[in-house]
């Protein structure tokens, strides 16, 4: 064997290649495995490779796994990383990295969640910005975004409009103002979804339905008032 066909160092797969070759085996269990074991020996070379799969990973459960084992890497490593992918032209990208961001919970992240995610047209980027943005937002900040979701009451379907309202339950006192401004709309859908989140304020123990149910009854008093008095 000539010095040429001998291995260099240098061809052996690093750390990087490893986990990258183990992500992409077709066995969900393998790659949730592989992710558990980066997060539990974290190394800074993994992190742009558990932020590539989290691109374009297709199984929650292992996305899941993907998030937890960056939130074990280098903060500063992962923030980095993880920013630039928020302005991904793949949906999946950006709501992962909000996602991670929000189990992050660094306050630097804040400036980052603007209004293009949390008017993102696709549903996902827009809930999880939703969420990212009420664990992060400073008080100063809280019911100016507050102001901002309220765009988005009485629209999409039941689980979106849950989404808003579990946001407004993160927010808090910061949101009422927007929360009554939104109770007071012309449009039915909008003020039963206001009053529902009214509810869910006071009460967070409650499920979405009963909230609704709830709000269903106050918006038709309301109402019945209202021709009364006209």
């Amino acid at each position: 064997m000539t010095s040429e066909n001998i291995p260099s160092a240098d061809d052996a797969p690093t750390a990087a290649d490893l986990l990258r070759r183990a992500l992409a085996s077709p066995d969900g269990s393998e790659r949730v495995r592989s992710a558990m074991a980066a997060g539990t020996y974290p190394r800074p070379e993994y992190v742009p490779v558990l932020v590539e799969q989290c691109a374009h990973e297709p199984d929650l459960t292992v996305r899941e796994t993907l998030t937890w084992a960056l939130t074990r890497q280098d903060r500063d490593t992962t923030l980095d990383r993880v920013l630039p992918e928020l302005g991904s032209p793949f949906p999946r990208a950006r709501a992962q990295a909000l996602h991670t961001l929000s189990k992050m919970r660094d306050p630097r992240a804040w400036p980052a969640i603007t209004s293009e995610l949390l008017h993102d047209e696709n549903a996902d980027v827009a809930r999880t910005a939703w969420r990212t943005a009420a664990g992060l937002a400073p008080e100063a900040e809280r019911a100016a975004l507050a102001s901002e979701l309220a765009a988005h009451f009485g629209l999409g379907p039941d689980d979106l409009q849950q989404s808003l309202s579990r946001a407004f339950v993160m927010l808090g006192e910061s949101g009422r103002d927007a929360i009554d401004r939104a109770a007071a709309a012309g449009e039915w859908n909008v003020r039963v979804h206001a009053l529902a989140t009214e509810h869910l304020v006071s009460y967070p123990e409650e499920g979405y339905e009963a909230a609704v149910a709830v709000a269903r009854r106050a918006a038709a008093r309301r109402d019945a008032a209202d021709w009364n008095e006209g």
